[in-house]
């Protein structure tokens, strides 16, 4: 009877550590199961219009599993809206996919944020605050300059 606690108490490190590892794991996969969201490239082009704005900017998921950008907000305007581009038409979209391992690419001609009844014209230079909303992640403040009309970032 001996040699078998001996022997289980030779074996309880071992039975930890595995169980450690175990759990280590799980959290590991708990988070690839989650997005994990990033944004860069943010811009907005100085608008020609007194009323109205574009912005773009790119969202990175590195995580497992997709979200969803529900909307924007800006003190710049209560009036900002998410669009798509399909051939030469812009169409609203209530809400856009950032897919897991993904990302979802905000751009001229393409997907794109509209801001109407502006609070101000922005001018060059200027950072205007935007804050991103999902489905499941917590909201992105993001902090856009505003660049010439005729900017166009480096790919």
């Amino acid at each position: 009877m001996r040699r078998t606690t001996v022997a289980t108490a030779a074996a309880l490190p071992l039975l930890l550590a595995g169980g450690l590892l175990a759990v280590t794991g799980c959290d590991a996969e708990k988070k690839s199961q989650k997005a994990e969201l990033s944004v860069s490239g943010a811009y907005m082009p100085q608008p020609a219009m007194d009323d109205m704005a574009a912005a773009y900017f790119t969202v990175k998921n590195d995580g497992g599993k997709a979200d969803t950008l529900t909307k924007v907000t800006s003190p710049l305007s209560q009036d900002v809206t998410l669009h798509t581009t399909e051939g030469e038409q812009m169409k609203h979209a209530e809400q856009l996919e950032v897919p897991a391992k993904g990302e979802l690419a905000l751009s001229r001609g393409g997907t794109h944020l509209m801001l109407g009844k502006l609070a101000h014209k922005p001018k060059e230079g200027e950072k205007i605050e935007f804050t991103l909303h999902f489905a499941t992640s917590a909201s992105i403040k993001v902090q856009v300059p505003v660049e010439s009309a005729t900017y166009r970032p480096k790919s």
